[in-house]
């Protein structure tokens, strides 16, 4: 039906730069709205950014300054600019598009 693919996770120092990608694909015409989500051990999913239809973002208060969601419609690609990481940070990333689920992409800060 609809298959979401994150990638770009991976090690970072705190301080350090990562960007997301989440690319969609299956029976879909285009991109709408696309949010991303995280989870850390032990902890639940949590609400990270989205991008709406139109160009328009939203981001979590935690995140804000630091996380920029962008999109690129021509791809059906999802980014997530992630700058000045903290430990905190550290959780599996997801991309989700009405209601379907990408398996997510580790990212994880070293203090």
């Amino acid at each position: 039906q609809v298959q979401l693919v994150e990638s770009g996770g991976g090690l970072v120092q705190a301080g350090g730069s990562l960007r997301l990608s989440c690319v969609a694909s299956g029976s879909i015409f285009s991109i709408r709205t696309v949010g991303w989500y995280r989870q850390a051990p032990g902890k639940q999913r949590e609400f990270v950014a989205q991008i709406f239809s139109g160009g328009g973002t939203n981001s979590a208060d935690s995140v804000k300054g630091r996380f920029f969601i962008s999109r690129d419609n021509a791809e059906n690609t999802v980014f997530l600019q992630m700058n000045r990481l903290k430990p905190e940070d550290t959780a599996v990333y997801f991309c989700t598009m009405q209601g379907y689920w990408g398996k997510g992409t580790q990212v994880t800060v070293s203090s």
